[in-house]
């Protein structure tokens, strides 16, 4: 099954690491190249997109699209993992009301400056955060800009509220809960956590890792695996059909395309430095062009 590429939208269930899931669906399948793109946590379920094959190329340009999570806060207590994972490590009588949540939200919206959570896979000084925290060490962890999009307020009842919001790369939702608790004057933390949306990943055409784990025959398999530019969101790939050129791609050479598609290409506002070549739904090639000279610089054939 090497010769597979393309994308497998998982949704991933709770209690089980990224890289597990992966793990499982790699030995499964025989697959002898995969990854994912943007971790979800272990007590974290939802989308998490699989990449087969050469397609695994493709993984960073995926990271950068916009995630949608619905999650829920529990004001009062703060945890040590800032979700129901930790130990309870501060208390707080006092819990937000309604109004006091809605009007603090838009404070969230946008760029801002954000510290990622101690118990998380960043690195300091080249070891993971959570190692460091595991071994009772003191350090602190780097602010970094993140990006909001949008923040709606679903319900809220008692000691629990549930939001939805539609984040950039690198936003952490138990940092979000830390920190909107502090901004009320109390301590939260998550406790319960679903990633609804990764760029054109969604909820609804995703498919269940014991539901994957089920299938046995090879075109079953294939009716799970999508084309690798079909989940690229809003790019301009340039199909290509003459075999010499396809040859000359797998062997990384430059091709002239049509002066048509780089006139359209050069009138959007596009990302000039990543050029996408596709034949029969997959990306063959990744480059930049001069003119309408396609200079490769990623094969994927």
């Amino acid at each position: 099954m090497s010769e597979i590429q393309g994308w497998i939208n998982l949704y991933k269930p709770k209690n089980i690491s990224s890289f597990k899931a992966i793990n499982k669906i790699k030995k499964h399948f025989s697959f002898k190249k995969i990854g994912h793109a943007g971790t979800l946590d272990p007590l974290a379920e939802g989308i998490l997109p699989v990449a087969i094959g050469k397609t695994t190329k493709l993984i960073p340009f995926i990271q950068s699209d916009l995630k949608c999570y619905k999650f829920t806060v529990y004001w009062g207590t703060q945890t040590s993992t800032d979700d129901t994972d930790g130990n309870v490590i501060r208390r707080s009588h006092i819990i937000p009301n309604l109004k006091d949540i809605k009007n603090n939200l838009n404070k969230f919206i946008g760029f801002n400056l954000q510290t990622p959570p101690k118990v998380s896979a960043v690195k300091i000084n080249g070891q993971r955060a959570y190692i460091l925290a595991r071994r009772n060490k003191d350090f602190k962890i780097p602010e970094k800009q993140v990006y909001v999009k949008k923040i709606q307020l679903l319900r809220h009842h008692g000691h629990t509220t549930t939001f939805y919001i539609e984040c950039g790369k690198g936003f952490y939702i138990r940092s979000f809960a830390r920190d909107i608790a502090m901004l009320l004057g109390t301590y939260g933390h998550v406790l319960s956590l679903e990633r609804v949306k990764v760029g054109n990943f969604v909820k609804e055409t995703s498919i269940l890792l014991d539901d994957l784990l089920k299938i046995s025959e090879r075109h079953d398999l294939f009716n799970c695996i999508l084309p690798s530019v079909s989940m690229l969101d809003d790019i301009l790939a340039y199909e290509i059909n003459d075999r010499k050129d396809i040859v000359d791609l797998s062997f990384g050479k430059s091709i002239m395309i049509k002066e048509d598609f780089a006139k359209a290409l050069f009138s959007k506002k596009n990302d000039k430095k990543n050029i996408f070549l596709s034949s029969k739904g997959d990306i063959v090639s990744i480059g930049r062009l001069i003119g309408n000279l396609f200079i490769p610089y990623k094969i994927l054939i």
